[in-house]
């Protein structure tokens, strides 16, 4: 392990260019339109929007396939199985639903890439939890045919590779240096969503692949906030608490652990960490009266091998496309979108090498 004058520097927090060849184009575009943003026209609000619209109108009729259950209540894998197995009307529910918010991400899609940053995108990568499900996949589907014949765009919508649970934190191992990762068997990663924290343990997987192709997470834990509404103070030092029971585990396995902790976090991201603004689905004040998350975990965190963490933040959006950029060599410019409590975006090109 080198010592700490001859540690490579890590990329600077909402960093626009990363390693491995990386260049983060832009990230959390909210354009307005009809009085708010774009993105929430296709996010899983926009979705259980639509489907809790033609549930009520079901309901005057007298007929609702789904009953009395509340549209919050029901869960993706729920209305897979209504695709799958329910009654030709319930089916039909849920097939028009999926219909409609397809249109609502191409229309989506179709905008973000008449801007600057995002033209001559080639491909777009799907996140989120949407992506989760047949429900998601579909959507997705039906989406990408509409960007090419409604659109006018030759551009596909692929799923993202990982299980969305896992892709936010893989990503997190793309925000390393190379030789910060070197001989590590693995490193701290955090995902931070509207409605849930997740962190764990990231394996590089390096000996296999030193793109990060092989990288997988060997343990996590999740936290669903939204169902406890806490403070800012108390989000964070669950989360500290989190690393450092992931911390312990790995020690106990004999893991070596690299003194790295890569964020996902909702937002636009300063060069010192702080969270300049689209932090409003998180619990508390996350942007203003000075607060640094990375400053705030790093003085919660254990030492690792006797030496101080490193913690470099970074749009959530884009960490989670992150964990896709070894499958996107063979384009030049590509993107994500995170399906979740709002939408995520981001793009990318890829630097030539050498």
């Amino acid at each position: 392990m080198p010592d700490q004058a001859e540690r490579p520097a890590s990329p600077p927090h909402g960093a626009r260019s990363l390693p491995r060849g990386l260049t983060v184009d832009a990230y959390n575009a909210e354009i307005r339109a009809g009085g708010g943003f774009l993105g929430d026209q296709a996010s899983n609000r926009a979705f259980k929007a639509m489907l809790d619209h033609w549930r009520a109108k079901l309901d005057q009729a007298g007929d609702d396939p789904l009953g009395d259950t509340p549209t919050d209540a029901i869960s993706r894998r729920q209305l897979d199985r209504l695709l799958a197995e329910g009654d030709p009307e319930a089916a039909g529910l849920v097939h028009g639903v999926v219909e409609e918010f397809a249109q609502s991400l191409a229309e989506v899609a179709g905008r973000l890439l008449r801007e600057e940053a995002w033209r001559g995108t080639e491909r777009i990568v799907v996140g989120g939890g949407m992506r989760a499900s047949r429900v998601g996949e579909l959507a997705m589907g039906r989406a990408s045919m509409l960007l090419k014949t409604e659109e006018r765009q030759d551009v596909a919508l692929v799923p993202i590779r990982h299980d969305p649970d896992e892709a936010g934190l893989i990503g997190g191992a793309h925000l390393a240096p190379p030789a910060v990762l070197a001989g590590q068997d693995g490193m701290l990663a955090v995902d931070i969503g509207g409605s849930n924290i997740r962190a764990g343990v990231v394996r590089p997987g390096l000996e296999a692949a030193p793109d990060l192709s092989a990288a997988s997470v060997w343990d996590s834990e999740v936290w669903r906030y939204a169902e406890e509404k806490p403070g800012r103070e108390e989000a964070i030092e669950r989360l500290a608490a989190m690393l450092h029971e992931l911390a312990g585990k790995a020690e106990k396995r004999g893991l070596r652990l690299a003194p790295f902790v890569g964020v996902g976090c909702p937002g636009r991201i300063s060069g010192s960490g702080r969270i300049e603004s689209g932090g409003q689905n998180l619990p508390g004040d996350w942007e203003g009266g000075g607060f640094s998350l990375p400053g705030r975990l790093r003085d919660g965190l254990p030492q690792v091998g006797g030496r101080d963490t490193v913690v470099v933040v970074h749009n959530d959006a884009v960490v989670q496309g992150l964990s896709q950029a070894p499958w996107m060599r063979d384009v030049r410019h590509w993107a994500v979108l995170t399906i979740g409590t709002g939408l995520g975006n981001a793009s990318f090109t890829n630097r030539a090498e050498g």
